[in-house]
């Protein structure tokens, strides 16, 4: 077996505004396998600023894993606990090289047409006029749930925009999830959960910046409305770790990125303490190609979670990849009728 790595960068549509600022682009990484004329491919999406393994070794990682392809895929995963993204990317080149199709990881009624995911309708950080428009566009597509990022305007203005959604829809009509990426300070937190649940929000992930545990559990015992652990789960690699935090914050809610927890091993065993706790959770995307989101969406709709998925950015990028993959009414199909562009890994 052979395996090679390659450096992609995905330019945005338009730039995309968090609580940390302005992305035009975004940088992921492919291993590809190939045996007996076969061909695997593997996103490993790392988000510099954020990915527990955005390091200055991460290309000599991936260096290393190419040239120790042999150990195979499980041997793999134990050698590269402490980097999530190259754990997933390898999981997903071994499926995907064992796969008849090397973009058909895991066959089901999704693959087949006849079933859908439903995702939330992401609105992104900016000025209130822009991300006003983009709560109307996505409620004229037949979004059912929303989710805003929020943290980077100003607060008020942000209440405004809730308020916006509210006066003409119900909560039984449109799902409010809100974004706060560590945004909120520790005085601050409660005061401004308050001021949110006026307009009946699903949840809010992330309030409090990731490492002030006690703080958090203290805001998750008290909150007028559920919490949801996002970036707290980065960099928290053991299985006995992920069970500690669980139990010390008691969220209501984790939110779970296979490219930061290490793959669908890593957020397979997320979900089983998650649910051994009573923890409710759901499944993202983190900003990968077509490839990766492709991949992430196979294997999400196996775990049947009837809640809105965040699986809706593959429309983000001006050089991503045809596929598939199609946003309607508010649900992601995989449309058969629809060609890759293997044009990528032919070349490979």
């Amino acid at each position: 077996m052979k395996a090679t790595y390659h450096k992609y960068m995905l330019a945005f549509k338009r730039p995309s505004g968090t609580s940390r600022g302005i992305m035009t682009e975004k940088e992921t990484w492919f291993i590809i396998l190939e045996e007996n004329g076969k061909k695997g491919i593997g996103e490993c999406g790392i988000l510099r600023g954020l990915s527990a393994d955005d390091r200055d070794d991460y290309e000599e990682k991936l260096k290393w894993t190419c040239e120790n392809i042999h150990l195979g895929e499980t041997q793999l995963w134990g050698a590269l606990l402490e980097f999530p993204s190259i754990q997933f990317g390898v999981e997903m080149a071994f499926q995907s090289l064992k796969s008849e199709n090397p973009y058909l990881l895991f066959p089901s009624d999704f693959t087949n047409h006849t079933q859908s995911i439903v995702i939330n309708g992401l609105v992104w950080m900016g000025k209130a006029a822009f991300m006003k428009e983009q709560i109307e566009e996505k409620i004229a597509q037949g979004f059912n749930c929303i989710k805003l990022k929020i943290g980077a305007i100003d607060f008020q203005k942000e209440l405004e925009l809730l308020a916006f959604i509210r006066s003409h829809f119900s909560p039984e009509q449109i799902e409010i999830r809100v974004d706060a990426n560590g945004a909120f300070a520790l005085n601050e937190a409660l005061d401004k959960l308050h001021q949110l649940n006026q307009f009946q929000l699903h949840s809010i992930e992330q309030p409090l910046k990731k490492g002030n545990v006690q703080a958090m559990k203290q805001l998750c015992e008290v909150t007028p409305f559920p919490i949801a652990l996002d970036e707290e789960l980065i960099g928290v690699f053991s299985f006995e770790e992920k069970e500690k935090l669980l139990q010390e914050i008691k969220p209501q809610y984790i939110i779970l990125k296979p490219s930061f927890v290490g793959g669908f091993r890593g957020t397979q065993e997320w979900i089983t303490l998650a649910e051994k706790h009573n923890i409710g959770w759901w499944i993202t995307s983190a900003l990968e190609s077509n490839i990766g989101l492709n991949a992430i969406a196979q294997w999400t709709y196996l775990q049947n979670s009837p809640m809105p998925q965040g699986l809706g950015t593959g429309a983000l990028y001006t050089n991503n990849f045809d596929c598939p993959l199609e946003v309607s009414e508010g649900q992601l199909w995989y449309n058969t009728s629809i060609n890759w562009n293997s044009t990528f890994l032919e070349k490979a």
